[in-house]
């Protein structure tokens, strides 16, 4: 599936991407989306029990465009955030990645869009999401897709000498 005006094409991931993803995940490690340590050998598989290929959408570029060599451009996670069934109405995004090469070129905006369509598929009515209250790029982009701020918990993390928000974001799917 392609989204109308960017040159990604976005799909399921495959066990075959593994390698690729944990590169992505490795390269693009930041303390401004990530609360867990910077990566370290030996690293732990991207892929396992908890977070297996289909619950991963990945962007590629479209054949024929710049960097339509068949490179990841970026990933998106959607899984249900808890194993309830009063709770099964719900997806949660628990990662969005995109390569340096790619930003500002819809990549993100697309995996997003795709997010919410598989969640519809899975019979989902809410999608949510958590970001890093100092990370505005991705705030901004959340907000212009339809996700509203329900929630803070504030001074959440401490990452980089600072005290930084939690910031809990969801939208409907219906309507």
């Amino acid at each position: 599936m392609s989204e109308p005006g960017t040159p990604f094409v976005i799909r399921p991931a495959r066990r075959s991407d593994e390698a690729a993803l944990a590169e992505l995940d490795r390269a693009t490690w930041s303390t401004l989306h990530a609360v867990h340590p910077r990566p370290m050998p030996p690293y732990r598989p991207f892929f396992d029990e908890t977070r297996p290929p289909e619950q991963h959408l990945v962007a590629e570029p479209v054949t024929g465009s710049a960097g339509g060599d068949g490179r990841i451009a970026g990933y998106i996670r959607v899984c249900a955030p808890t194993p309830l069934s009063c709770n099964r109405h719900v997806r949660q995004i628990q990662g969005l990645v995109v390569s340096p090469w790619a930003r500002g070129q819809g990549a993100a905006r697309a995996l997003l869009r795709a997010a919410g369509d598989a969640a519809r598929r899975q019979g989902a009515t809410r999608l949510t999401l958590r970001v890093l209250g100092h990370n505005t790029a991705a705030r901004r982009l959340y907000e212009s897709e339809g996700y509203t701020v329900e929630g803070v918990l504030p001074g959440e993390f401490f990452l980089a000498g600072r005290y930084v928000d939690d910031v809990l974001m969801g939208r409907p799917l219906t309507g």
